[in-house]
C-alpha cells in the first residue's frame, strides 16, 4: 500500500488498454444465452500492519511486515464473517506475509488450503518503501511528480510502475478465472491489485482510482461471466469489523 496523497493507498493506475484483455471479448447488451454460473472473486485486503496507520509506502520491495495485533483481530473477524456466509470455495493469496497471515486465519475457519499467486503481490515501491508521502516529496520531488503524472513511470530506485502491476494482475486474473471457472474464490491481496481488478471490471478510466477507498481487511467482489463481461458486486465492505 502507498500512503494517501490525494487518494487512498494507490495513487494512479493504467488505462485498460495497458493490461491484457480477458480471454473472451465482452459482449455488450442484454444477451439471452445461458452463461452459467459466473466466476466470482471475493477480494480481501489484508489486515492492518504496523505501517498501515502511519500511512507509509508498503509494497513488495520492503521489509514485508506481518499483521499487527489489530490486524490479527481484523483477520479473525473477517474469517468469522466469511465462514458464516459459507460461499468461499477456494483461497488464493499474495505471497507477502501480511496476506498469508490473513489468508491463514480464514483458511483455518473454512477448512481450506491456501494457494499462493505471485501476481497478487503489492507494487514494489523501490526507494520509497517505508517512507511517508511527505518524506518522498522531500527526498525525491521530481521522481514523485513524474510517477504521479504517468502510470508507466516507476518509483525511485528500480521500483515497479502501475502499468507493470496492471499487466501481471490481469494475467493472474485470466489464469484464475480459467482455473476456478464458475466458483467463488477468495483473493487475499493488496490495495493496488484490488483497485486494478475493480477498475478493469468497470472499464473505468485511470482517474477513477483516486475515488476509491480500500480499508484494511475490507471485502470487495467482482463476478466474471462466460461472455467476457464483469460486474462489480461489492466495494470496501467493512461491516464485519463493526
Amino acid at each position: 500500500a502507498a500512503p494517501e496523497a490525494p487518494a487512498d493507498d494507490a495513487l494512479a493506475e493504467p488505462a485498460a488498454p495497458e493490461a491484457p484483455s480477458a480471454a473472451v471479448a465482452p459482449v455488450r447488451g442484454w444477451g439471452s444465452a445461458d452463461l452459467g454460473a459466473p466466476t466470482t472473486f471475493v477480494l480481501l485486503r489484508h489486515g492492518e500492519t504496523p505501517l498501515t496507520p502511519e500511512k507509509r509506502f508498503s509494497g513488495s520491495g520492503g521489509t514485508d511486515p506481518g499483521l499487527s495485533d489489530i490486524g490479527r483481530r481484523q483477520a479473525e473477524l473477517v474469517a468469522a464473517s466469511l465462514a458464516a456466509r459459507g460461499t468461499i470455495q477456494a483461497i488464493v493469496s499474495s505471497p507477502l506475509k501480511r496476506c498469508r497471515e490473513t489468508a491463514d486465519a480464514v483458511a483455518a475457519r473454512l477448512g481450506l488450503d491456501v494457494r499462493v499467486d505471485e501476481g497478487l503481490r503489492e507494487t514494489d515501491f523501490g526507494a520509497w518503501e517505508g517512507l511517508t508521502f511527505a518524506e518522498v516529496r522531500d527526498r525525491h520531488p521530481d521522481d514523485l511528480d513524474a510517477w504521479l503524472a504517468s502510470s508507466k513511470t516507476a518509483p525511485t530506485g528500480g521500483g515497479e510502475s502501475f502499468a507493470a502491476v496492471a499487466r501481471r494482475v490481469a494475467l493472474s486474473r485470466d489464469k484464475l478465472i480459467a482455473r476456478y471457472a464458475g466458483r467463488t474464490v477468495l483473493l487475499v491481496t493488496h490495495v493496488t491489485p484490488i483497485k486494478t481488478l475493480t477498475r478493469l471490471a468497470l472499464g473505468a478510466p485511470p482517474e477513477s482510482l483516486f475515488r476509491m477507498e480500500l480499508s484494511a481487511a475490507s471485502l470487495s467482489a467482482v463476478a466474471y461471466y462466460g461472455d467476457g463481461n464483469a460486474s462489480l458486486r461489492l466495494l470496501n465492505d467493512t461491516s464485519h469489523l463493526r
